[in-house]
């Protein structure tokens, strides 16, 4: 949850590069997002968008503005029909697939960069994977989990936060409630880990050591993966197996202002490229929800296409967004912008990527893997250890709850029950040869 100021002096506003909505408020009688309940009670300012990622938006391809509008409709009720398809999956135990064969199973085969656009728009821009590397069974119910009550879900409106303060505000001022400042260390990077099931020593980069009895890690998979910590000994192979098996995706918002807006009156903008993925879901911010006069604008961008991104410098990246911007306006002649930015969050050692994405070869037993407590000393926890909320910022909230208070059983002698492992995590049939 990362805030940053952006915009020419004068006319700047607090933007977020990382999570921006709560997804899936509430519904009368039902269920309530933590978050949501947070949001509210720290006064944070959000605006609810009433699902108008789909009801307010305007398409454009190569051409420039075209209404395909019939074909992202369709898209919709293909994804829908991709989740139903995948609950019969789970009812059968039939073996998981991708999205992109799920997707074909149920007649959902894109041939044009509309269908591709429109596709990108449905999955992509939330798994932040393409259909090829997204479980078709577990990028469902994901979306059921948070937004269907009928499956336990939140509900159906998201609310985009605009606070001033930024979205992490609902974090410090919760914690501003019990955190002592003795309790916290910040600027403080961790390097090595030494754990026994005596207990753990963590080693801080100004060679500054710490010692417990019992450690939380909360990296994100992507820190894990890229052996950004060195731990002693080694993490078995069955959690390195878990780790390695879980893919971590990067989410890229890439901010333009310009002296006045001369885009789409709608929230919403799908640009159609020949290449899928290629610069293709908009957002004005320059709109009466958000923040009118702003002309800002900023362009989503997923997956490999954000590691490619990240490759490039500034400038050759913002030629580029410039000139899809001309492309989908023709009759406008597209000035330089006032201000660009964006996060690199594959490269930053920090991060390595923005959130988790389960593939299609990740299976129950590898995630209760990546959970498990190791010598039942380090416990582990984040939105990748959720199975129903994974990539979520309330599922690394759930998460986090949880295991303290299994945690805490522990510190306090009051039943210390840790997560077990599955020593090798095996086909639910030998394969014939």
């Amino acid at each position: 949850m990362q805030a940053f100021t952006f915009g020419a002096e004068g006319n700047q506003r607090v933007l977020e590069l990382g999570p921006n909505w709560v997804q899936g408020t509430e519904t009368d009688g039902g269920p309530e997002n933590p978050i949501w309940g947070l949001v509210k009670k720290h006064g944070l300012k959000t605006k609810t968008q009433d699902n108008d990622w789909t009801g307010s938006i305007t398409t454009y391809d190569s051409t420039g503005p075209v209404d395909y509008l019939d074909i992202f409709n369709d898209s919709i009720d293909q994804f829908t029909n991709l989740t139903i398809a995948a609950g019969a999956r789970v009812d059968k135990r039939l073996v998981d697939l991708s999205s992109r064969t799920g997707y074909s199973m149920v007649g959902a085969k894109p041939k044009t960069p509309q269908e591709a656009a429109c596709e990108y728009y449905q999955l992509d821009w939330e798994s932040a994977g393409t259909p090829e590397v997204s479980s078709m069974i577990t990028t469902s119910w994901a979306a059921n989990f948070t937004y269907d009550p009928d499956f336990g879900g939140f509900g159906d409106d998201n609310a985009m936060s605009i606070d001033q303060r930024g979205f992490r505000t609902i974090v410090q001022a919760e914690a501003d409630t019990f955190l002592q400042p003795s309790q916290l260390l910040l600027n403080s990077t961790v390097t090595h880990v030494k754990y026994s099931t005596a207990g753990v020593q963590v080693t801080l980069v100004d060679g500054k050591i710490l010692t417990a009895d019992y450690a939380l890690v909360t990296f994100s998979v992507g820190v894990l993966q890229n052996d950004n910590v060195k731990w002693d000994p080694v993490l078995p192979d069955w959690k390195q197996e878990a780790i390695q098996g879980m893919t971590m995706e990067t989410y890229t918002k890439i901010f333009l202002q310009f002296e006045e807006a001369f885009w789409f009156d709608t929230e919403m903008g799908l640009y159609a490229d020949k290449e899928r993925g290629r610069y293709p879901v908009w957002q004005s911010l320059d709109h009466t929800k958000f923040f009118p006069g702003s002309g800002i604008v900023f362009v989503t961008v997923t997956g490999d296409y954000s590691v490619r991104v990240e490759a490039l410098d500034n400038a050759q990246v913002q030629d580029e967004v410039v000139s899809v911007l001309q492309t989908m306006f023709p009759n406008t002649t597209v000035p330089t912008p006032l201000a660009f930015s964006f996060p690199r969050w594959h490269n930053n050692p920090l991060f390595r990527g923005s959130y988790s994405n389960w593939p299609p070869s990740f299976t129950s037993g590898h995630h209760q893997n990546l959970k498990a407590t190791v010598d039942d000393r380090l416990w582990f926890a984040g939105e990748a250890t959720s199975m129903k909320y994974f990539g979520f910022l309330h599922g690394a909230y759930f998460e986090g709850h949880d295991v303290a208070l299994a945690m805490s059983k522990c510190l306090l002698n009051k039943g210390c029950i840790t997560l077990q492992h599955v020593e090798d995590v095996q086909n639910a049939k030998p394969y014939q040869l």
